[in-house]
């Protein structure tokens, strides 16, 4: 930018386009007012791109709630509750992610057992788990694991495409020994997101 004046593509007008043409020599049956639309279409393209290139580190919680594994149930279901969250990252006494537990966990805790029906079969030899009424008094006992993680420098689009493969809302963010250090979640994708566009 020149004399320290930062042009905006709002401050841009047909006739500084038209210009621009004229300058380039260049010989286009398009008009300026629909290679303004085309800049600010791009404009807006390389604004998501950046967004999506945004690393997990700037986005995540970083004052994140957890419960040991050891721990009484009973604490996990307070700290769910009291703290209206949907899901808690489950540590060991090194604070490494061992799992999650979740609202769904603490559900089938009372949930009557069933016969395995025809898609519950089918998702286990994809791979997931078969749906089983947990018991337990500890954490451990019902805690979703293993658990899917993330690193803090890791693009955000690949903490969604993990989301949406997983089914989950959040990814518990590790360093590289595995130990918790934040929190991805859908919102906060969203928040950094809208963030990165309107800027």
């Amino acid at each position: 930018m020149n004399n320290n004046l930062e042009i905006m593509k709002d401050d841009i007008c047909d006739q500084d386009v038209a210009s621009a043409i004229k300058d380039m020599k260049l010989n286009l049956n398009l008009s300026a007012e629909v290679l303004g639309k085309i800049y600010s279409c791009a404009c807006r393209h390389a604004r998501a791109r950046a967004a999506s290139a945004t690393c997990v580190r700037a986005a995540m919680s970083r004052n994140v709630l957890s419960v040991n594994k050891f721990e009484d149930i009973t604490r996990a279901v307070n700290i769910l509750a009291e703290n209206n969250i949907s899901g808690l990252p489950v540590v060991d006494r090194e604070n490494h992610v061992v799992g999650i537990i979740s609202e769904a966990d603490v559900v089938s805790m009372v949930g009557s057992r069933r016969p395995h029906t025809f898609k519950d079969l089918l998702r286990h030899v994809l791979g997931h788990p078969i749906p089983e009424r947990k018991m337990g008094h500890i954490v451990g006992d019902i805690m979703t694991s293993p658990v899917v993680t993330i690193h803090p420098d890791t693009e955000i689009s690949e903490a969604v495409r993990l989301m949406d493969e997983r089914k989950v809302r959040r990814l518990p963010v590790v360093d590289k020994e595995q130990r918790l250090i934040g929190l991805i979640s859908r919102s906060d994708i969203v928040k950094t997101m809208g963030e990165r566009l309107s800027a």
